[in-house]
Order: C-alpha cells, then sequence, then structure tokens
C-alpha cells in the first residue's frame, strides 16, 4: 500500500470535489492519505491532516489539485524528501500541472502500477544573511520597496563581483521558472529540462539590460548597495527586506523536483497553448 499526500486549491470547488473523490477511492483500496491542514479542513477530513514538515516523510506520491501556486506548494513541501509529484490542472497556465482533472483518478492508477515517468527539474537554495535558507522551484526576487524608486543591487558571481545595477529588481531563476515572472521581464524561455541559472533584471537604469544564462554550478550573491531597502521572494513566498550591505546568495539546491509524467502534453505543447501559437 501507498502513502499518498493531496494539496488542493481551497478555492476551487471542482478540486475539492475530486479531491474528496480521490480520497474515498484511495482510502478503500487500503492506501494511507494526507493532507495539509487547510486541504484537510477544506474538504472536512481534519482527521488526515499533517504538516508541511512532516508530510513528506516516508510518501510515496504527492498529488497536486490545482494551478501552477498550488502544484509549487507540493514541491516545497516534499521535495527535499525525494517524493515525486503529480500535478492536475485547475488553473491557466499549467506549466507544471500537466494532468487534467478528468484523467487524475486514471493517472494516479498509472503511478501506483508504476507506469510512469519522473522528470528532475533543478530547484535554487536561497540563503539569507540571517541563516534563513528556503528552496525555489520558479525564482528569487530582489526587488525594491519604494514605489517610484529604483534599488540598488550589486551582482557577485563566484565569490568575483560582476556589475550593479539600478533597477525595479533582480530575478535569479531556473529553467522552469524562466516562462514566470523572467519571462515578463524579457528573459529567455528555457527547456524546463536545462540545467542552469537564469538572472534576470527587472526594468534596470543601465546600459547592460540583458538576461544572463549561468552555468548550474554557478553562485550568486545579491547584495544591497544604499540605503534603499530591498523586498526578498521566493515562488511567491515574501522572505521579508534586506538593508544596505545585506544579501541573498542563490546556487542549485542538491536536491531537484521530481515531477511525475504521463505522456501528457509536451512542454512546446504547453508554450502553443499559452501564446495562441499557430501551427502554419
Amino acid at each position: 500500500m501507498a502513502a499518498i499526500a493531496l494539496f488542493v486549491h481551497a478555492d476551487r470547488s471542482e478540486a475539492l470535489k475530486l479531491a474528496a473523490e480521490l480520497i474515498s477511492r484511495l482510502d478503500a483500496d487500503g492506501h494511507e492519505i494526507r493532507l495539509p491542514p487547510e486541504s484537510a479542513e477544506a474538504v472536512n477530513r481534519t482527521n488526515l491532516a499533517h504538516l508541511d514538515d512532516h508530510i513528506g516523510e516516508k510518501l510515496d506520491l504527492a498529488v497536486s489539485l490545482g494551478g501552477d501556486g498550488s502544484m509549487l506548494r507540493a514541491v516545497t513541501a516534499v521535495a527535499d524528501d525525494g517524493v515525486p509529484v503529480l500535478g492536475v490542472n485547475y488553473g491557466s497556465l499549467g506549466y507544471l500541472t500537466g494532468i487534467e482533472p478528468d484523467s487524475a483518478s486514471e493517472a494516479v492508477g498509472q503511478f501506483l502500477a508504476g507506469e510512469y515517468v519522473i522528470e528532475e527539474r533543478i530547484r535554487l537554495s536561497c540563503r539569507l544573511d540571517d541563516g534563513t535558507e528556503v528552496s525555489a522551484l520558479n525564482e528569487a526576487i530582489v526587488e525594491k520597496v519604494d514605489s517610484g524608486r529604483t534599488v540598488n543591487l550589486a551582482v557577485h558571481i563566484d565569490g568575483e563581483f560582476f556589475t550593479s545595477y539600478a533597477a525595479d529588481g533582480l530575478i535569479a531563476a531556473t529553467p522552469t521558472g524562466s516562462t514566470a515572472y523572467s519571462l515578463s521581464a524579457g528573459g529567455p524561455i528555457l527547456a524546463p529540462t536545462m540545467n542552469a541559472v537564469i538572472l534576470t533584471p527587472v526594468a534596470p537604469h543601465t546600459l547592460f539590460d540583458r538576461s544572463l544564462v549561468l552555468l548550474p554550478s554557478s553562485e550568486l550573491v545579491v547584495e544591497v548597495l544604499g540605503d534603499r531597502p530591498a523586498a526578498v521572494a521566493v515562488d511567491g513566498r515574501s522572505l521579508g527586506e534586506l538593508g544596505e550591505g545585506g544579501s541573498l546568495t542563490v546556487s542549485v539546491s542538491d536536491q531537484p523536483a521530481r515531477l511525475v509524467t504521463l505522456g501528457q502534453r509536451g512542454f512546446h505543447q504547453a508554450l502553443k497553448s499559452s501564446f495562441g501559437l499557430s501551427d502554419r
């Protein structure tokens, strides 16, 4: 029997309904079901609640029922334990969540039957001066706090000063995150299984306004210059602010995300759909 965690978007009634159906089916088959507290409350199964800090222990599969945000939540909770994640798409873009809702039950069954492939995606290890360390599947962002004023940021690559930016911010992204904020700031699109780190400035006041695509062995340090503070966010989660001399260190994590693929639409098809690209 398998241990399976469900991460459910609590504001999507269709996702809650499907979660209840999956729980009933898996429970009847003797599998162990785990839910993060808010998901457990949303589906009225608080007896299945597990805290995120422990939900990945001896877990066989995590299933995300929501959009890419729910998928990021699931990956954050279980990736350090090496747990594969299956994404069911209730969002609009679906870069991460490749399974459609009407195929979810079949997809879980395929996984349990061993009929699946694991796709590994690099994550970023993000460390603040105070010792706070978190991982990102998409991106880490250092950006201005004050509206209408830029923030001054110095970039060090592998221990050497590269340059400084007066900008709205800087984005360190994975190939998976290349289609997120980095893309809207003018960054390149990379195939999500590539091993690279993207550094993209946001509205820089400099002649050098290009993104950099760096080796996965690179270590980036983004340091705040001057007295204008900068906010730090990782995969949409705020980590607070950095004052003068404060820094964020970014490198590739030793533990990748492990995403379950079942022959669903590929990355190129997701791009075509999202951008409305024609076949001719």
